[in-house]
C-alpha cells in the first residue's frame, strides 16, 4: 500500500479581482495510505525505543495560472515524540504535532492524524500577480519526508482542479 493525496480542492474568494485587491485562495488536501495508517501509538513507541523522535513532512504547493507559476509556496509540519504522564492519555509515549509554528498536543491518536496530515491552508494573492484577462487557477501539490523506523521515505503528488476567475486592471 502506498501513500497518497486525495480530496484536492482549491477555492477562491471572489470571481474578479482588480490590480489593487486582494485574492484570498483556500487549499485543502488530505494525505491518506501507508503514512496515515503507520501513524499510530503502538508505532511511537518503538520509534522512541530506537531514538527515532521526530517526524517532519515537507509540503509544496504551485499556484498556477495555466502553465505559469504564480507564487510557490512551501511550509513544513513536524511530529515530535515525547515521554508524558499526561493523565487524560493512558500512554507513556505521545506526540506533539507543531503545525503552522504553532505546537499542538493531541489526545487521540486520530487527531494527531488529522494535524498533521490534514492540510487546510489560505494563500492571499495579490490583483497585481495576475495580468488582466480571464485565469484558470490551480495548484501542484507536492510532500515528502523521510526514513523513519514506521516508514520508508517517499514523494507524492497531487493537483487540484481548476478555478477560473478574471482579473482587471
Amino acid at each position: 500500500m502506498s501513500s497518497y493525496i486525495s480530496g484536492a480542492t482549491l477555492e477562491k474568494s471572489q470571481d474578479t479581482v482588480r490590480k489593487n485587491q486582494p485574492l484570498t485562495l483556500n487549499l485543502s488536501f488530505k494525505i491518506e495510505g501507508a503514512i496515515r495508517d503507520a501513524f499510530i501509538q503502538k508505532n511511537w513507541e518503538k520509534a522512541y525505543n530506537k531514538h527515532d523522535n521526530g517526524f517532519r513532512m515537507t509540503i509544496e504547493v504551485d499556484v498556477k495560472s495555466g502553465r505559469k507559476v504564480i507564487t510557490p509556496l512551501k511550509f513544513v509540519r513536524k511530529a515530535a515524540l515525547f515521554w508524558t504522564r499526561n493523565p487524560k492519555i493512558p500512554y507513556r509515549i505521545w506526540v506533539s504535532i507543531v503545525k503552522d509554528d504553532t505546537p499542538n498536543y493531541p489526545l487521540t491518536v486520530e487527531e494527531a492524524q488529522s494535524l498533521l496530515f490534514d492540510v487546510n491552508k489560505v494563500i492571499e494573492l495579490s490583483g497585481k500577480d495576475l495580468p488582466s484577462g480571464p485565469h484558470k487557477l490551480s495548484a501542484d501539490i507536492r510532500v515528502s519526508w523521510g526514513k523513519h523506523e514506521y516508514t520508508e521515505p517517499e514523494g507524492i503528488r497531487g493537483k487540484t482542479g481548476e478555478v477560473e476567475l478574471r482579473a482587471f486592471a
